[in-house]
């Protein structure tokens, strides 16, 4: 059983995402809150194996309890679920360690498998933030990983092909370069950086700075 903890102040959400995820019979909504101290209180106690968290919290923001949470629960896994696709909270959300990012307007069966999906170790991303990162790993970053160091220089191509959203035939006509070499490279870039799909190559080239991450605005910055 996958144990979920709702964390939301929309009482509407949590109502509707609680009664679709307890029609499945692997998965329990085991607890809810509705602001940032307030999921931080109530999460020992719930223990939830998977947080579902927005981002729009009283109190502390989603980013800011996710981070709490994830050096405190390590074990904890914490999927975003927002209306912001912003640039900045969706990399931000990453970095600190979150393990999926999907947007509400996400189909409820998305949503569900993205449980599971993230329960069994994997991450998930929202389709349309994928290819936010183009604009972010087009720029030089000079802090590369002592794993990405390891990539061969066509590996990194295929890399940035991958963070691009590219498919392996779109990989392989942009490279100029057959399929099966495509998915020969993008077999080596899985093994030399542990990770096993196309999300957690992104993830793991936003958590280890791969990719610059743009400051976070406030509200003052915006007045």
């Amino acid at each position: 059983m996958i144990n979920v903890m709702l964390v939301d102040d929309h009482a509407v959400l949590r109502d509707g995402l609680k009664n679709i995820i307890e029609l499945e019979q692997d998965i329990k909504v085991v607890g809810e809150a509705t602001s940032g101290n307030d999921a931080l209180a109530k999460i020992k106690d719930l223990n939830p194996d998977i947080v579902i968290m927005d981002i729009n919290l009283p109190n502390r923001n989603g980013i800011e309890v996710t981070e709490i949470l994830k050096q405190k629960y390590p074990g904890i896994k914490i999927c975003i679920l927002t209306m912001y696709s912003h640039d900045e909270y969706f990399l931000a959300s990453i970095r600190i360690g979150a393990d999926g990012y999907l947007l509400k307007d996400s189909p409820s069966e998305q949503v569900v498998e993205a449980i599971r999906t993230i329960a069994n170790g994997e991450s998930v991303i929202h389709p349309s933030l994928t290819k936010k990162l183009l604009s972010f790993h087009q720029q030089k970053n000079e802090n590369e990983s002592e794993q990405s160091s390891e990539l061969s220089e066509r590996e990194k191509d295929v890399l940035m092909c991958l963070l691009e959203g590219l498919s392996n035939k779109q990989i392989a006509e942009k490279l100029f370069i057959s399929d099966k070499t495509v998915k020969v490279h993008v077999s080596k870039i899985f093994k030399k950086l542990n990770v096993k799909s196309r999300s957690q190559v992104i993830i793991h080239a936003v958590q280890n700075q791969l990719i610059p991450i743009p400051q976070i605005r406030t509200e003052e910055d915006e007045k």
